[in-house]
């Protein structure tokens, strides 16, 4: 294993992550690159678990032309959200904007983004005609993030932090703070 993808993979282990995350780490996809790893989130407030997502790095140390790049972060993330919001035709750039704009934010280097946001509203019919309505946010992205040295993934670490608590419905931390308390649980 190339000693920068250590240092990546360590980076995301002890990275301080907000206190609403739940942190997994979980199996990553063995074929799209010679090295990867993956990690689950859910966005908690209270009792209530009101967004989730994946990261998966991919590493490959002899670079991938669709990637432009030898990393890649590819990230799912969704969150139910207001009825009225689902029905707004901006919904999808803003949800757009949330990525790009937590990436700027946390001055984390990168290229090539390229992704989709859906909205989504469902009704239930017939023997669930009882079930509420349903509407939710989703994102599909990834990016080429620019890490020379293992500590540079944190930037993008934070900035998707950030993209689940945004798709979430919960506002980014101010400038300088830095969360003290960490839940997780590592499957390492």
């Amino acid at each position: 294993m190339p000693r920068l993808f250590e240092q990546v993979v360590e980076a995301m282990m002890v990275m301080p992550w907000r206190t609403e995350l739940v942190i997994e780490e979980i199996p990553a996809p063995q074929k799209i690159a010679p090295f990867a790893v993956a990690i689950s989130a859910d966005v908690v407030v209270g009792d209530d678990d009101v967004g989730s997502g994946r990261l998966v790095l991919l590493h490959d140390p002899a670079g991938n032309a669709s990637w432009d790049g030898d990393f890649r972060c590819v990230t799912y993330a969704r969150a139910d959200v207001d009825a009225e919001m689902v029905s707004d035709p901006l919904l999808t750039e803003v949800g757009w904007s949330w990525l790009v704009d937590a990436l700027e934010r946390n001055h984390a280097d990168y290229r090539a983004p390229s992704g989709t946001v859906t909205a989504v509203s469902s009704r239930s019919f017939g023997a669930i005609a009882e079930d509420p309505p349903r509407a939710e946010i989703e994102l599909r992205a990834s990016w080429t993030p620019a890490i020379i040295t293992g500590d540079e993934v944190v930037h993008h670490l934070r900035a998707w932090s950030e993209l689940l608590c945004l798709t979430a419905g919960l506002p980014p931390l101010p400038e300088g703070v830095v969360p003290l308390a960490t839940r997780r649980s590592r499957a390492r």
